[in-house]
């Protein structure tokens, strides 16, 4: 498999990144973390430039949420239900909608890049619930700059040993989730203590 993704990328550059994750995005079975690993590799060498592996694969990867988004409110809740005929898919559907539902774009952020096999999927429900198309862009986008520039990164950094890169990338994804869930417990800590303090409050300007 490596052979061939590196056949791949050594012919046609960062094009076949672009087309990669743009089919990724909508459930293609393409190895995109292990292509735009390799792409970095190259551009550590010399052979492909940055800008243009970094744009390709965060091109192909929006565009390609953007159109699930699309096909799912397109389609709507009909197109669901008819998903959801498979018992495995509805699982995993089932999964998408809970987590839209508990946290609208936030939860499309993160399943750009920390429950990237959730993502297409995500995109399909964003879409037939009717999620507000900016705001979907707007986290579909922040997320889709992580998730390109860890593994393009991490591929540039780690060019001689692309089984590390593979590992490391995940270790770098796991430090990012762990730093937005203590970002996450924070805020909420903050947000408490500020409603606290506002009920004692109440009392004492009452009296």
């Amino acid at each position: 498999m490596s052979d061939v993704i590196f056949s791949l990328v050594t012919s046609y550059g960062a094009i076949v990144v672009l087309i990669s994750a743009f089919l990724s995005c909508l459930l293609v079975p393409i190895p995109t973390s292990l292509m735009m690993l390799a792409a970095g590799a190259f551009v550590a060498t010399g052979d492909l430039s940055f800008w243009q592996v970094f744009g390709g694969a965060l091109l192909g990867a929006v565009a390609g949420d953007q159109t699930g988004f699309q096909i799912g409110r397109r389609g709507g809740a009909p197109l669901v239900d008819r998903l959801k005929n498979n018992a495995a898919r509805a699982k995993v559907i089932g999964r998408a909608q809970r987590l839209i539902d508990r946290y609208g774009g936030v939860g499309v952020f993160f399943s750009t890049w920390l429950f990237a096999p959730l993502g297409p999927w995500v995109n399909f429900v964003a879409g037939a619930a009717r999620l507000n198309w900016w705001r979907f862009t707007i986290w579909d986008t922040l997320g889709e700059l992580i998730w390109v520039s860890v593994y393009v990164g991490v591929g540039f950094t780690f060019a001689a040993n692309i089984s590390a890169a593979s590992e490391v990338a995940g270790d770098v994804i796991g430090i990012l989730a762990a730093l937005a869930l203590a970002g996450a417990m924070i805020l909420w800590i903050v947000k408490s203590l500020r409603a606290h303090s506002s009920k004692a409050e109440a009392p004492a300007k009452t009296a």
